[in-house]
């Protein structure tokens, strides 16, 4: 799937994420972040380069049950998962290449 510019309304549950097969990644972060406007052109260069990848934007801030179920701290965090599990996670990525070596976790990558 390709990069997704905005935040998926109403937010998945955590059993909607768990229960999905194909892999996911979960871009967790706000419009107004500075950090997550940064990351957006790296992101959508790291995507273009892999199929089978759902993006899913997510919308973070206090009392965001997904968001505390994955520990967020930070904006952006990209969480890749596959059937609930989560492989890796970058926290503010800056470069398509700190994004592309969170790919490599995929399962046959």
């Amino acid at each position: 799937m390709a990069y997704v510019d905005t935040f998926t309304s109403p937010e998945p549950t955590r059993a909607e994420i768990d229960a999905l097969a194909e892999p996911v990644l979960i871009e967790f972060g706000t419009a107004w972040c500075p950090h997550c406007q940064a990351a957006q052109a790296p992101l959508e260069t790291a995507l273009d380069s892999v199929r089978g990848l759902r993006h899913v934007k997510v919308e973070d801030g206090p009392g965001r049950r997904l968001g505390r179920s994955f520990r967020i701290k930070l904006w952006p965090t990209l969480v890749l998962c596959v059937a609930g599990h989560e492989l890796g996670r970058v926290v503010r990525p800056t470069e398509v290449a700190a994004i592309r070596a969170l790919f490599e976790q995929l399962p046959g990558a």
